[in-house]
């Protein structure tokens, strides 16, 4: 197999109680020019990020001792730029739901096929790979109510500071699709299909979980949206407060 484009390989962290699917996976990306490092628990994760922070974590929902969710949210909040796939039963629904709202960016069902999982994080990568030096313009802001979004190198800014805002690759993802789409209704089928990501599901919560936690970072009062607003019977819409910025 071809390995990904740049000069590095890319740095996984696999995170499961398993020792065979560790084993597995450690194996099987690692064919695939990956540098994999494995944890079997919260505890040794957080000792391998401190030496070194991966570019994406499989991670395991159910794990004994601290779990996989909480391990998630201190992941999302300390290494927003890691890219973070959770590995969830068939029969948890439920963690799903919890960790798109935590943030993370994808997620797979036990038993998974490995050239899926592999792909997954394949694309999940390309995506959190900023702008290269190809473009010398100046960056591109988007307003988003208390924040801008920085096209270029794929980061959330506060307005009033230029501090970072931790998005998560598919929340980024969410943003740039409405910054293209200004004042415009988009349903949950457009954005799954603009999005090209498998993870929006207009047949569940996915997309409304995102914009929720999209809200609470963006919307001066996110009780009362006006950035990204709710079009009854439709979908969303970004409603930018300054157009000029476009």
């Amino acid at each position: 197999m071809e390995p990904l484009e740049g000069a590095t390989r890319p740095r996984l962290l696999v995170v499961d109680d398993e020792a065979d699917l560790r084993d597995v996976l450690a194996r099987y990306f690692g064919y695939n020019h990956f540098d994999v490092r494995t944890a079997s628990d919260a505890a040794q994760a957080r000792a391998l990020i401190a030496e070194a922070e991966p570019d994406l974590v499989l991670l395991d929902v159910n794990m004994p001792g601290e779990s996989g969710l909480s391990l998630a949210r201190w992941l999302r909040e300390a290494h927003p730029r890691a890219g973070l796939v959770m590995l969830t039963g068939a029969a948890d629904p439920v963690d799903r739901i919890v960790g798109l709202e935590i943030g993370a960016d994808d997620y797979v069902t036990k038993p998974f096929e490995a050239r899926e999982l592999l792909a997954r994080v394949r694309n999940l990568l390309r995506r959190l790979v900023p702008a290269g030096p190809a473009s010398l313009a100046p960056a591109r802001h988007v307003p988003f109510g208390l924040c801008a979004l920085d096209l270029d190198a794929r980061r959330l800014l506060r307005r009033e500071d230029g501090g970072e805002v931790p998005v998560s690759a598919a929340e980024f993802d969410l943003l740039a699709l409405f910054a293209r789409h200004p004042n415009r209704p988009l349903s949950r089928d457009q954005i799954m299909a603009y999005g090209h990501n498998r993870t929006w599901d207009a047949l569940d919560r996915s997309i409304d979980l995102r914009v929720m936690r999209l809200r609470r970072k963006i919307e001066p009062n996110p009780d009362k949206p006006s950035v990204i607003r709710t079009v009854r019977s439709v979908g969303y819409m970004y409603v930018p407060d300054d157009p000029e910025k476009l």
